[in-house]
């Protein structure tokens, strides 16, 4: 099987791969695991709660937290994990995992697919409507509610910060 994680970061000048874990609807994370060369079921969620969008990473990254680059990855197709594909980044949302022992960022970037109808209309994250924006962090709090962990946020920054962000975590 294809490891994904050393996938090339970039596809071009403006886009990114990311590799889906975790489909939109899902109610289990799902994570790669390169030992393996499989997905494998990293936790389930709370009853109710399901994946907004696409969830994964972004290959050859290498965050804080030992794992590559989180990524949400905004759009309306059905996909499955394993699909790779090429996203233009729209920005990021800083965060701070603390447990008993460490604190650490673990950033999560957004992007849109380059064939997704989204692409040409959602160039900023930011500009999404603030309910969104308050949801999409109650889902973040609430994937991590019931582990050892707190998640902070330190603010929603544009595309040229998710760009510096991947680009200071490529290897």
């Amino acid at each position: 099987m294809t490891n994904y994680s050393k996938l090339p970061t970039w596809a071009d000048k403006e886009h990114i791969y990311t590799v889906v874990e975790t489909p939109r609807g899902s109610r289990a994370k799902l994570e790669f695991d390169p030992k393996l060369g499989a997905f494998t079921l990293a936790k389930p969620l709370l009853a109710g709660l399901t994946y907004p969008y696409d969830w994964g990473f972004i290959p050859s990254t290498k965050a804080q937290d030992g794992d590559p680059l989180d990524v949400l990855i905004i759009h309306d197709a059905a996909t499955y994990p394993g699909l790779v594909l090429k996203c233009k980044p729209i920005g990021v949302l800083e965060a701070v995992q603390t447990t008993k022992d460490k604190t650490e960022r673990n950033d999560r970037v957004f992007v849109v697919p380059d064939r997704s109808p989204f692409e040409g209309d959602l160039q900023d994250i930011r500009r999404l409507p603030a309910r969104a924006i308050e949801e999409l962090e109650k889902f973040f709090e609430a994937t991590d509610a019931l582990e050892p962990k707190k998640l902070s946020f330190e603010g929603w920054r544009g595309p040229a910060k998710a760009i510096k962000t991947i680009r200071k975590l490529a290897r």
